[in-house]
This record gives C-alpha cells, structure tokens and sequence, in this order.
C-alpha cells in the first residue's frame, strides 16, 4: 500500500513539474528568434482605417521577401466581438489587433511573450511602453507577464481647423476647461459646427473620447487607470466623473456635436472634418498623415486643459496594442516583426510618418526626422509634455472585452437621444463593467 501511495505521490509530482514548466516561458536566445529563411505566411488581423500596420508589414516583407502576409481586417466594433472566436479557432492569427487583454490572457488565448521580453531586451526599454500591455496572476493590468506589444504609441487630444478657430478668435490653444467651452460656445454663435465627432456602432462611439478627456480635466488619471486595469473596488461612477459627464450632456444639448452624429461612421467624420465642417475633433495621432494630406497647413492639435488653471493637461496615450495567439503557429517571426517596428530605423520612420506617434523602442535611439509643418511635429510635442506631467491614460473602452460594445456606445448613443442622463450613464456602464468582471 505504502509503495502504490508513494508511486502515485511520484507520479503526480512529476506532472505538476511538467505543467509549471508548460506555464513557464523557456529562455531563448534572440539569435533564434527570426523569421527564418523558408516561406512564411504571417496572418494577421488588423483594424479598419489604421494604415500603420498594412505599411509595416508592406516594408518587412521588402527585408524579409521570404514572408509574405495574409491580413483579414474589421471594424474596431467588429474586432472586439470576433477577437475570442479568432484566437480558440483552429487556425488563429499570428498577430491580431486587440481592442483589450486581461480576459484573453486569462483564458490563455494570448502568449505569453515573456521569452520574447528576455531575449529581445525588451524590459529594458522605457517602462510605459510595456506596463500597459502586463496582466499580473491577479488578472488585473500593470504588472506582471508581457501579453501584448505596441507598434507605436499613440497620443489622443483635440485637432482643429485653424481658420475656423481664427474666426472665433481664437489665436493660440486654451489653458482650461472655461475657455475651451467659450470658444465652442463662439463657434456655435458663429453659425459654425463646434465639435465634429462619430458615434455609430460600427465604428464604436466616438463621445467616448471628449467624455475620457473631461474626466481627466475635472479629476485625476488615477482612478480611470484603476478601473481600465480592474484594480480591486475601482469605479468609473464617481463624482469626478459624474461632473465630466455632465459638461458632455450640455454640450450635446447645446448643439455642439451633428445631429446625425449617431449615424456617422469614423472614416466620414474624418472625411466631414477635412473638407471643413467643424472647428474641433476629438482624435489620436493615428490620423496625422491624413490630415496633413487633405488639411495641410489647415489644422492644429492640443491636449485637453485642465479645469484649474496652472493644472496640468491630461490624455490618452496608449500603444497601438498588439498580441500573438497562444496557438499561433508563427509565433517567433512575429514576434521578430515586433522587435524590428520598435529598431529598425525604416519601420521607425514609417511609425512617425504614418502612425503619426512615437515609435517607441529602446531609449537610446534617435527620433525618426519629421516633416516640417507637419501636425505630427505638434502631436510629438505634446507627448513630450504627458509624459513629463505623469498624466497619461489608456482608453476606458478597453477596459473589459465587450465595454465599448456593450455599454459606452449604446449609452452614449442614449444620452445624444435624450434617453439617458450623466448619473444614469456612468452608472449603467459600471454595472455592465461589474457583470463582465463576474463571468
């Protein structure tokens, strides 16, 4: 009896240590981590109107002629809904787009790229390039394995049509909240449309953008970060932000936003915006090359100002994320592909003439030239300045998997109909947030 015990003791210890050395990422050397030199076909599934990735993966394969890509692409609406299905299927990207993490790296559908972070010298790049991409054993997001990567880091803020802003009078950015509503109150005086923006739910609500930089120019980042990252008690309804929600509930009611702004599509918005209807958009980065194409010399950018005066601006500034598939059958080249947008000086360059962003990357290296009266010399610039403030967020749409889809837009698009107020929003989305963290 004491034999079978100690045999099946052994037996069973033997398979735990098998199981934590399944969990464990084995150490590899970066000289093994390539593309290789047979044919690759990399699939990808990229998002809809972000041209980045797509001229990314264009220019590796001019280095890299041996890997070719096949590349599915969606709405960002669209994308959080297929992401799951995507990653468990049978044959699942190697890299995919991902609106949000923590569930699918819990779930065990992302790699883990932790290998990759070693080999590569990842962690010891600049800290926020990576923090954001982290889920600890506790699920919540900061710390912990590397699950994700950035193939640029995006900044979000205010663009503007200069000569509309002119006519308003407006000869520099505003400091705060109070001058930044009385320039929207001039536009509308002046029989012009304040605040162009989207909110269909093809493209996902666009409101989400003015509503995250209101609560950040009333209160403070930290309690969005907490709640985006699902620390412990964290919630989106607080006082802070119901003062936020409310500045957005009059700007709706004054007119300030389309009135068809439910039915606006992203790429219209910013197609209506180029061709001069509104003084404003809520956006990121990612559309500098557009703009500067269709608006040159035409447009400007700002940061949303604090409500105090002397405060400090806040913004999103998030990486353009990025995952593998557990089961991605090539997993080393694309992780490769990360490792060479973040060093490689032509996939540096393209990061900032067509992401518009900061490539990101290791430290020590130059930052790709820019165009001279180019926005993205504006954009890069107020970077600098969250950086230095400590004031950047991520986006809360990519708070849960299904947040965005399943209560920002819908409540958002409630409140512009006039069927919900600011309590009830933050409210009804906390509750959504409270029930996907349950399941």
């Amino acid at each position: 009896m004491k034999r079978s015990f100690y045999l099946i003791f052994s037996a069973l210890a033997v398979f735990a240590m098998f199981m934590a050395v399944a969990r464990t990422p084995k150490a590899v050397a970066q000289d093994a981590i390539d593309c290789g030199t047979e044919p690759i076909t990399l699939r990808g599934y990229f998002e809809t109107g972000f041209d980045l990735p797509f001229r990314l993966a264009e220019e590796f394969t001019k280095q890299y002629p041996n890997v070719t890509w096949d590349i599915s692409q969606d709405q960002f609406a669209n994308l959080i809904n297929a992401t799951p299905r995507l990653l468990s299927g049978d044959n699942p990207p190697d890299l995919i787009r991902l609106p949000t993490m923590v569930s699918f790296a819990n779930q065990g559908l992302l790699k883990n790229l932790d290998e990759y972070a070693e080999a590569f010298g990842w962690n010891d790049w600049p800290v926020p390039q990576l923090n954001q991409n982290r889920v600890a054993e506790d699920g919540t997001r900061g710390s912990g394995s590397l699950y994700a990567m950035g193939l640029n880091y995006s900044l979000t803020g205010i663009f503007y049509n200069r000569d509309q802003a002119a006519q308003i009078g407006m000869t520099e950015p505003p400091t705060t909240l109070a001058e930044f509503e009385a320039l929207l109150a001039a536009a509308k005086e002046a029989g012009l449309l304040p605040i162009m923006q989207w909110g269909s739910a093809q493209s996902g609500m666009g409101l989400a953008f003015p509503l995250q930089a209101l609560m950040a120019s009333v209160g403070s980042v930290d309690p969005i970060n907490n709640w985006i990252f699902q620390k412990p008690g964290a919630t989106i309804d607080t006082p802070e932000n119901l003062v936020a929600a409310q500045h957005l509930a009059d700007w709706i009611s004054n007119g300030y936003f389309p009135e068809d702004i439910n039915a606006i599509e992203y790429t219209d918005a910013n197609a209506r915006f180029s061709e001069g209807e509104g003084v404003f958009i809520f956006n990121g980065d990612w559309q500098n090359a557009a703009y500067d194409a269709t608006m040159s010399g035409n447009v400007g950018f700002f940061v949303m100002p604090s409500a105090e005066e002397g405060g400090s601006p806040a913004a999103m500034s998030a990486p353009l994320t990025f995952g593998i598939a557990a089961n991605a059958v090539n997993a080393d080249c694309a992780a490769f592909f990360f490792n060479w947008v973040g060093t490689n000086e032509v996939a540096r360059q393209i990061g900032v003439d067509v992401g518009g962003s900061n490539p990101g990357g290791p430290s020590g290296l130059p930052m790709p030239a820019v165009a001279e009266g180019s926005i993205t010399n504006e954009t890069l610039a107020a970077g600098s300045v969250i950086g230095e403030a400590g004031t950047s967020m991520d986006f809360i749409a990519n708070a849960t998997s299904a947040i965005f889809a399943q209560g920002w837009t819908p409540e958002l698009q409630k409140m512009v109909g006039g069927r919900q107020d600011a309590a009830g929003l933050l409210q009804t989305v906390q509750a959504e947030y409270e029930r996907q963290l349950s399941e």
